[in-house]
């Protein structure tokens, strides 16, 4: 692993910018082998409701599922099946904010007890004190979506032009309470806010990671913007290069409690990957809110259709998993059919694995297995 896109925290070495493949190199193996593989992570929801509007989100780009409403049951039968097969993370992040769902805690609570490692990712605005003391102890991460620095941009960004600078209050009480909550319990989370980063908003970089100082989280993360083929979100990737001195100006302000960290390999990628095969999907699944399973979800909208694979509410995802549909999808997206450059989103959630995947593939940089101390988060590739 290249130290440059890894830091080094209190708890541990943080690999933010980067991917974890070469700790997890038997399941390389058997992916060489031509051997079906249980993704390391899932990335998944258990809603599609959101209460905000960010102006960033690509999960307004995603729209077409018809089902919402995954039940308890049917969340913990989930669970189960990835514990059977072998997944080992799972990020509540995708398509929803999963918050919202009377399954969240339950859902959290089980992933501890079959052995599965659980993280979340949220606006944090219905994450009050009572729902923090339920899940916090079993959560290896938490990363808060904080779209400013400021209670009006914030506010402007998430809410599309609205006033209401109040949910902007309500989660910063909320992730004060969980950072509190942390260190009073010595809790092994690690929590953080992030912002996704569109070139117009160059003005909230540097009151963002003072924010994050402020709030006395583990980390503050500025990311680039997906977008899709189509260039629905009007992300201008050429106007990125213009705020790397601010960008650098904003990691300086890291201290021993707080690291601002930068994904630089996605910002300096320019919105096209270098690969055109799409390896990423077999090691870190996506799952929409809806209980559609897709390999990405670039492809969760209904004109994707022929590479969705079912959907776990009307049939156990293992079933889905051993289905020759799975496989077929996956080795479609892995053929000389498929090309990621133009037939997809900008740089999705499986970039960086993808990238080292196809480096492998082509022997231009080989993964080696890791004989180093794990990572904080091993299992979130």
């Amino acid at each position: 692993m290249d130290k440059l896109n890894s830091i080094t925290t209190k708890e541990g070495e943080l690999i933010l910018d980067s991917h974890k493949l070469n700790y997890h190199y038997d399941r390389i193996e058997s992916w060489e082998n031509g051997e079906r593989i249980a993704p390391v992570t899932v990335d998944m929801a258990l809603t599609r409701a959101c209460g905000a509007m960010c102006s960033f989100c690509y999960a307004m780009v995603q729209e077409s599922q018809e089902r919402t409403n995954i039940k308890e049951k049917e969340a913990l039968n989930l669970l189960d099946d990835f514990a059977e097969i072998g997944v080992k993370g799972v990020s509540l992040i995708s398509d929803g904010e999963s918050t919202l769902s009377k399954s969240y805690v339950p859902f959290i609570q089980h992933a501890k007890k079959v052995g599965v490692d659980i993280a979340n990712a949220t606006n944090g605005w219905e994450w009050g004190e009572d729902k923090v003391e339920q899940v916090l102890p079993f959560l290896k991460w938490v990363r808060f979506t904080v779209a400013a620095g400021t209670p009006e941009s914030y506010s402007k960004i998430m809410f599309k032009g609205s006033d209401h600078t109040h949910v902007f209050d309500r989660a910063m009480k909320n992730i004060k309470y969980a950072v509190e909550l942390k260190r009073k319990k010595k809790l092994d989370v690690t929590l953080g806010i992030q912002m996704v980063l569109m070139p117009e908003f160059k003005d909230e970089i540097i009151p963002f990671a003072k924010l994050a100082l402020n709030l006395g989280v583990d980390y503050g993360v500025i990311k680039h913007c997906s977008d899709d083929e189509f260039g629905t979100l009007g992300v201008n990737y050429e106007k990125y290069e213009d705020l790397y001195d601010t960008l650098k100006e904003a990691e300086k302000l890291s201290n021993d409690n707080t690291k601002i960290i930068v994904k630089w390999e996605k910002i300096k990628a320019g919105g096209k990957p270098s690969y055109n095969r799409f390896y990423g999907p077999q090691f870190l699944l996506q799952i929409s809110g809806s209980g559609l399973v897709a390999p990405s979800g670039m492809f969760f909208n209904a004109r994707y259709s022929k590479f969705h694979m079912g959907n776990f509410c009307d049939e156990r995802f293992i079933d889905i998993f051993k289905s020759d549909r799975y496989t077929e999808i996956m080795n479609y997206l892995a053929s000389e059919y498929f090309d990621a450059q133009t037939m997809m989103g900008t740089l999705p959630i499986q970039h960086y694995v993808s990238e080292a995947l196809d480096n492998h593939a082509k022997n231009i940089k080989k993964i080696q297995k890791s004989e180093d101390v794990e990572p904080l988060h091993v299992n979130f590739l």
